[in-house]
């Protein structure tokens, strides 16, 4: 018995043993409060620094820059459009119009006369001098002038000149391949009626080597009619023949290329020249004199911005006469007859 309880007494102890060795040393308490004491010293003192206020400047935000006036914004779908000019409330003192050039005052391989092409007075009679109607600008892309507008025979229509032919005054169907998205002439009426042509003409050729800025040739005959008179009625809305594609948000499909008192250019691209897609001139209406003051102030202002027109606004008024219409595609001037080009479902 005694040797049982002397075993049991013998395996307690190794078992207590074995426990205190498992267990992980106890740091010792002073040597805990010298290293918090010694880290304590370690630490840098905190240098106090004073804070002197010399000035107080104002910082006052950066204005922004005000754009020429003839430099509109361009407009988008959901903004309306900027004018480009001042409210035309009193009548615009207009500058002179070029007169036509007719084939007989052009001998064959002679100049024009300058001075002939220069000329009559202002604004006819006939034509309104206010204007309610507003008109946006938007930047053109390409091109450029290499001559001044109104000296540049692929602007004003009036340098070139055209004369009458005696032709059909009829639509008909021409034989080949058909431009992508022609320009609609009915759409130069509210109406959007067939046509009543009127008198048929042919544009003169023109000598670009000839003198500063080119000369008159003789008539272009690669296609019967060059240019033809619609019938209009008195003071009815002119609008730009309609086509699908735009050439700016916001619905523009049209852009001033050259406007006078009585004749407009228009073209169906971005581009400040004829050379790239359609272009139409209209001759014998009166342009609305808001519309020719902003074309003014954008060519004043370096034509880096044009006016440009949706279907929906009228670019002038009949007055004068039936109003006389030439259609070009990339330069060339096409029979504005064709039914399947410029009247198509007539």
């Amino acid at each position: 018995m005694k040797t049982r309880l002397l075993l049991l007494g013998v395996m307690l102890a190794l078992v207590a043993v074995f426990w205190r060795l498992s267990q992980p040393p106890r740091p010792d308490g002073a040597l805990v409060a010298l290293a918090v004491r010694s880290t304590l010293a370690a630490l840098p003192t905190a240098t106090p620094y004073t804070i002197v206020v010399t000035q107080i400047v104002e910082i006052l935000p950066t204005p922004v820059p005000t754009p020429p006036a003839a430099a509109t914004a361009m407009p988008t779908p959901t903004e309306a459009p900027l004018l480009a000019a001042a409210p035309v409330d009193t009548p615009i003192p207009l500058p002179a119009a070029p007169a036509e050039i007719s084939a007989a005052a052009v001998p064959e391989g002679a100049a024009a006369d300058s001075a002939g092409a220069a000329a009559s007075s202002a604004l006819p009679g006939a034509c309104p001098a206010i204007s309610g109607n507003a008109y946006a600008t938007v930047p053109a892309a390409g091109g450029g002038l290499e001559h001044p507008d109104a000296e540049h025979a692929d602007l004003n229509l009036a340098l070139r000149g055209y004369q009458p032919v005696d032709a059909a005054r009829s639509l008909y169907d021409k034989e080949g391949a058909v431009g992508d998205d022609p320009p609609q002439l009915a759409g130069i009426f509210a109406d959007l009626r067939a046509p009543a042509f009127g008198q048929t003409y042919r544009v003169n050729d023109w000598d670009w080597t000839c003198g500063a800025h080119g000369c008159a040739a003789q008539p272009l005959t690669h296609v019967e009619v060059t240019l033809v008179a619609l019938a209009s009625k008195n003071a009815e809305a002119i609008y730009i023949p309609r086509r699908s594609a735009p050439i700016f948000g916001g619905g523009y499909k049209a852009l001033v290329l050259y406007a006078e008192p009585t004749r407009i250019t228009l073209g169906y691209t971005r581009d400040d020249s004829v050379a790239n897609g359609y272009v139409v001139h209209l001759e014998n209406l009166c342009v609305d004199p808001r519309l020719l003051a902003i074309y003014r102030g954008s060519v004043a202002a370096g034509r880096s911005y044009l006016p440009a027109l949706r279907e929906d606004q009228p670019l002038g008024s009949a007055g004068l006469g039936d109003v006389r219409v030439a259609v070009r595609d990339r330069g060339a001037f096409f029979d504005p007859r064709s039914r399947r080009d410029w009247w198509q479902g007539y």
